[in-house]
């Protein structure tokens, strides 16, 4: 007998509800560059499935998963709202994360959302990670991110999930990214 819950290893998949299955698909494809990986059809054992698809991302080396995220048509969806914030939308979710493979990686991505007319949400450094926000035709927010090194935060994971520096949103600067980073330490007890 377990007298605790195992811990996870990790998300598997996320499904969202979308209002419309071919804009979401074009976001999710053409603007974040996932891979759709299948679809629901119907079949004998489910002659009426909803209108669904299958996306993932690439797991390192060109492996994918059997799907990161899920997206569900469902069209009686409330509108999104007019402009994304980090709180107080009338979302059940804030945003998703999506890891970029590098920080090389992560620029590219930017300069591609900024060329294509992407709204940029939100331009932030967290302790963590390098962070941009943009939001889906839903209004779910996604965060597009790369990782800083494990050394920088695993000192003191509080104080980095804390640290939060914005940055422009527009134009080149919101393309700079600073390669020197706050390192968080242990707090060090006073010495009476």
């Amino acid at each position: 007998m377990a007298n605790k819950a195992v811990t996870p290893v990790g998300l598997n998949h996320l499904v969202l509800n979308v209002r419309n299955l071919e804009e979401s698909h074009t976001f999710w494809t053409d603007i974040i560059g996932l891979e759709q990986v299948g679809e629901l059809k119907p079949s004998p054992t489910r002659p009426d499935p909803p209108r669904m698809r299958f996306y993932s991302g690439d797991h390192g080396g060109g492996a994918m998963s059997h799907h990161d995220l899920a997206l569900v048509e469902n069209p009686n969806l409330p509108p999104p709202p007019a402009e994304w914030s980090m709180v107080g939308m009338p979302c059940a979710i804030s945003h998703i994360a999506l890891t970029l493979p590098s920080r090389e990686a992560w620029l590219m991505q930017l300069a591609y959302l900024q060329e294509r007319g992407v709204k940029f949400d939100r331009r932030i450094e967290h302790g963590m990670t390098h962070s941009l926000y943009i939001h889906d035709p839903n209004g779910y927010g996604v965060e597009l991110l790369y990782e800083l090194p494990r050394e920088v935060w695993e000192g003191d994971i509080d104080a980095a999930l804390n640290f939060a520096e914005q940055l422009p949103t527009e134009g080149p600067e919101a393309l700079q990214d600073r390669a020197e980073v706050p390192v968080f330490k242990p707090q060090q007890p006073a010495n009476p």
